[in-house]
């Protein structure tokens, strides 16, 4: 009697993966015999590892390629999106090293789980079915409810902890059963049989458990009504996890959430549209208003999150090649520029002490003339205002609406950039025209470079937006 062998599953795809893991893994031995002693030996490793697995990446052969039974999939949206993560965590490595010194919880265990949570960052840019999306999630949110409350001698910090656990959990229990509704009304998990599925009959049933699936990835973007947590864990969590938190776990779940929809949903796009333009339009509405009362500069920059995760929603729902693009664009100028705006927040200490309020800035024009330089640069660019890097991300995602015909939530969208300048340029008015505060220490080096890196980029962007627009463009239709 011959037995069917199902195939050896080939490793190469997820390589880079593989090395993540077998390196966090090595490095809770180092941690464990050398204890925290071993912090610096342990972010030089995770720092090589991560650049490693990003020339792994760079190195795949083009084209789409799938292992795991079709679970894990890669193609040019994931290698790109990959990437941009990979930045996000070394640089949150990086730019933690002095501070959680300072602040006497350097330990080794914050570099292992920034690793972990990466791999499943990773994954969820990579799933191509239902159950990998979910261990991707799992595995990146597990380790972030951790580091979220790592300062446990300050209140907040162990409050945001908490607040994050508790709905993070109640998020993870709405995606679950959205997905187990889908599963149970298309017969299968994986995203091209779903929407083989859905393209014949979708019916209600489906439809319930995509808005239980969507509502539980918004969660992860910190869109509304789902953005409750994001506020108070920015303020509480220590401001490098902050950092890491506005960065890189947002370009996994933007590239979750685009390779579910475009993959598995594009047959029904009218039914899920309208859901993702209510997110976007609420996102915009609320990250332009809600930051306009804030004092504490963190929190503003939770707000200024929401409404940019907005921003990206718009290409989503134009459901099109041109909103992928413009999706691809955006995430990696937002990466830049929120990496260059935590690196000044984390660079403001006064008398030794760290300052998290906007009025700490006062006249930093005459006392920190480059850091105010950076930080008025990169504000102006989040406003969109050209040619700065920031008007190109919102160029591309709002003229992918007006090409799909969305041009009310188009017009929204720039209406509500129009109304976030205000609090934007109350920072720069700040740090320009009010009377000097006592003067910021001068910055540590890796943060210096950080700042100007982000400043570098988010002012020549214009040098550069052919290629990237190449590469975005070529992420964009790896997934049609």
């Amino acid at each position: 009697m011959n037995v069917p062998v199902s195939p050896v599953p080939a490793f190469g795809p997820a390589l880079p993966e593989i090395l993540l893991a077998a390196v966090s893994l090595a490095l809770v031995l180092v941690g464990a015999f050398r204890g925290d002693g071993s912090k610096k030996l342990i972010d030089a490793i995770a720092i090589g590892a991560l650049v490693i697995a990003g020339f792994l990446l760079l190195d795949q052969s083009p084209g789409r390629v799938s292992t795991f039974n079709d679970a894990f999939v890669v193609d040019t949206f994931a290698r790109v999106m990959k990437v941009l993560t990979i930045i996000g965590a070394i640089f949150a490595i990086v730019m933690s090293a002095r501070f959680l010194k300072d602040e006497k919880i350097a330990r080794f265990e914050y570099t292992i789980l920034i690793l972990l949570s990466t791999i499943g960052m990773m994954m969820m840019c990579s799933a191509n079915e239902l159950i990998s999306l979910y261990l991707g999630v799992e595995l990146q949110s597990l380790a972030l409810y951790v580091i979220a409350a790592m300062n446990r001698d300050n209140e907040k910090s162990a409050e945001a902890g908490l607040k994050y656990f508790v709905l993070g959990a109640l998020s993870s229990g709405m995606l679950l059963y959205g997905m187990s509704l889908v599963y149970g009304f298309t017969g299968s998990v994986t995203f091209p049989a779903i929407a083989k599925a859905v393209s014949g009959q979708g019916g209600a049933g489906v439809m319930f458990g995509l808005v239980f699936i969507i509502a539980g990835l918004a969660f992860k973007m910190s869109v509304v009504p789902f953005h409750m947590w994001t506020p108070d864990v920015y303020e509480g969590a220590p401001t490098p996890v902050a950092a890491f938190f506005a960065t890189a776990p947002k370009m996994a779940a933007v590239a979750m959430t685009v390779r579910l929809l475009v993959d598995g949903f594009l047959p029904v796009i009218k039914d899920w549209q309208p859901i993702i333009t209510f997110a976007a339009i609420a996102s915009m509405g609320l990250g332009a208003f809600a930051a306009i009362g804030q004092k504490n500069i963190k929190r503003l920059m939770a707000y200024s999150s929401i409404g940019n995760m907005g921003y990206a929603l718009v290409g989503l729902a134009a459901g099109s090649i041109a909103g992928v693009e413009g999706i691809v664009i955006f995430m990696a100028i937002y990466l830049a520029m929120t990496l260059g705006v935590f690196a000044v927040i984390l660079a403001m200490q006064t008398g030794g002490q760290r300052v998290e309020s906007i009025s700490d800035l006062a006249g930093a024009a005459r006392t920190s003339p480059g850091l105010a330089f950076v930080m008025a640069a990169l504000l102006f660019s989040l406003i969109g205002i050209p040619p700065l890097a920031g008007f190109f991300g919102k160029f591309y995602v709002f003229a992918a609406a007006i090409e799909a015909k969305l041009f009310v939530l188009a017009v929204i969208g720039i209406v509500a950039s129009v109304v976030s300048a205000f609090y934007y340029l109350r920072i720069i008015k700040v740090m320009y025209f009010d009377d000097p505060a006592p003067a910021l220490q001068p910055v540590a080096v890796e943060l210096k470079t950080v700042m100007w890196l982000s400043a570098a980029f988010v002012i020549g962007f214009a040098i550069i937006a052919g290629p990237l627009k190449n590469i975005a463009n070529a992420a964009a239709k790896s997934l049609f």
